[in-house]
């Protein structure tokens, strides 16, 4: 199966289908296999997706993140943790880079907390920083369309407003982003904890 894999990837399969076939290769009930064959399938993504983004660079930004799901999904089942959030992270750049002429791109605050979360967990803390300061941006952006959720509007107004607890639970998301930003810096300044190396060749 995967050789099956291989040719799938080299022919440009990158579908559904394809991560059906990488899912029955990763199965075998002899562990020692099972390591061999995860082990050669991560090398074989690990080179072949560099050659895969350099292809995709001038595509379309929907095909780009077409492909860059497929490539997020394949490591992870191959459990590359560090290529599957580095190439999340490049899906959601491109996304908020491109948002501003396919609104429908627009990344949501709460998906980029949710990926800073995720890479502080999992040691990346630089990189966790640099999204909560992205969530930050989309938060107050979303805000600043409704003045009545506007930051600075919010701290003028009166407790007994009758709109206050909708407006102060803003205030809360902004005070929870910001810790989790400290707390990853605080992390990255006190940890040399591993970097993702992120492309920047989609963007362009």
């Amino acid at each position: 199966m995967s050789e099956i894999f291989h040719s799938l990837v080299l022919n440009k399969r990158f579908d559904d289908a394809t991560l059906r076939v990488l899912e029955s290769a990763l199965v075998s009930k002899d562990v020692k296999s099972s390591i061999e064959v995860r082990s050669g399938l991560r090398q074989f993504l690990g080179s072949e997706s560099l050659s895969v983004l350099r292809e995709i660079s001038e595509k379309s930004a929907e095909e780009k993140l077409l492909v860059l799901e497929f490539l997020v999904r394949s490591f992870a089942l191959v459990g590359d943790v560090e290529s599957c959030l580095a190439l999340r992270y490049e899906a959601l750049l491109l996304r908020d880079l491109k948002s501003a002429t396919n609104p429908w791109l627009q990344v949501p605050y709460t998906e980029w907390l949710n990926f800073a979360h995720q890479s502080k967990d999992s040691g990346f803390y630089s990189v966790a920083g640099r999204a909560c300061e992205n969530a930050l941006v989309c938060f107050k952006r979303k805000c600043a369309e409704d003045p009545k959720t506007d930051e600075v509007y919010v701290m003028k107004k009166s407790t007994e407003d009758a709109k206050a607890d909708g407006v102060f639970e803003n205030v809360q998301v902004i005070e929870q982003i910001k810790r989790l930003k400290d707390c990853a810096m605080a992390s990255a300044s006190s940890h040399s904890g591993p970097e993702l190396e992120i492309s920047h060749e989609l963007r362009l």
